[in-house]
């Protein structure tokens, strides 16, 4: 059973797109669309368990150019 997950991204002014883009490519990301309000870029993330996903949450995009915050959401059904 997949695991799913919501990453909430803030970013740098100005790179919400840039961010976006470099998010696509990583392993299990389905979705990742720039937003309006609070968040910048919101992404759809699939993995094998909830430590999956937190491995690429942290390892993966923490880290890359032009992220200020990400607030991770599992989801529960």
């Amino acid at each position: 059973m997949m695991t799913r997950a919501y990453v909430l991204i803030n970013t740098e002014v100005g790179r919400a797109a840039e961010v976006a883009e470099g998010v696509r490519t990583l392993p299990g990301v389905c979705l990742a669309d720039v937003v309006s309000g609070p968040y910048d870029v919101i992404l759809t993330i699939e993995g094998s368990s909830p430590s999956d996903i937190g491995k690429v949450v942290l390892n993966k995009i923490h880290g890359m150019p032009g992220l200020k915050a990400t607030t991770t959401l599992i989801a529960l059904t």
